[in-house]
């Protein structure tokens, strides 16, 4: 058992206060450092994914949207990271997250994209512009998808017949629909 911290004398107390106060700045330093590295983000990405999983766990409903939204999201930013730069997509995770709402938001965001990456590519042939930077957000999404969904099972929150796992399934519809959209839009543009 511990003596109240009366009983103790004042040197003992501050210099505990010091040493801890030491440590968290030099956790909140090695934190920074960690996140500056690919690795470090790839676990900052990690603990993102576990946090919002065990949201889930917690409130599943709408929470699964939302990190199915969040995990999209984070694979179509690092698909266009090495073209257009870090976080090229914002996530909004404080929004509507119905599956039309969440792939709306995907849709929009992740096809924004088109006119920086077209002025990336300039000698690029069109038609194969279009197809490319519609095949990197979708590849983008589907890694998200899968991820997100792997980690909804693992968590006993998908099975069949389950609302969750309907929503989450026509969000995937919807966004896939909107990608060959998307893409059928463009290659029409270029035949006028």
């Amino acid at each position: 058992m511990l003596p109240p911290l009366s009983r103790l004398p004042m040197t003992d107390i501050s210099s505990t206060t010091s040493k801890a106060t030491s440590q968290g700045a030099t956790l909140d330093e090695a934190q920074k450092k960690a996140s500056a590295s690919p690795q470090g983000q790839r676990i900052q990405l990690g603990a993102q994914i576990l946090q919002a999983s065990l949201d889930v766990s917690i409130s599943a409903g709408d929470n699964s949207m939302a990190l199915l939204y969040r995990s999209a999201i984070d694979h179509i930013n690092e698909q266009l990271a090495p073209e257009l730069g870090p976080n090229a997509l914002q996530a909004a995770m404080q929004q509507d997250n119905s599956a039309e709402a969440t792939a709306g938001r995907i849709l929009s965001q992740s096809t924004a994209f088109f006119d920086a990456y077209a002025r990336q590519h300039p000698n690029q042939e069109p038609e194969d512009l279009v197809r490319h930077f519609v095949g990197l957000i979708r590849g983008g999404f589907e890694q998200g998808y899968s991820e997100a969904t792997n980690i909804l099972k693992g968590l006993g929150v998908l099975g069949e017949g389950n609302t969750i796992e309907a929503e989450i399934g026509k969000t995937f519809e919807l966004v896939q629909k909107g990608y060959d959209d998307f893409l059928q839009t463009k290659l029409q543009a270029l035949q006028v």
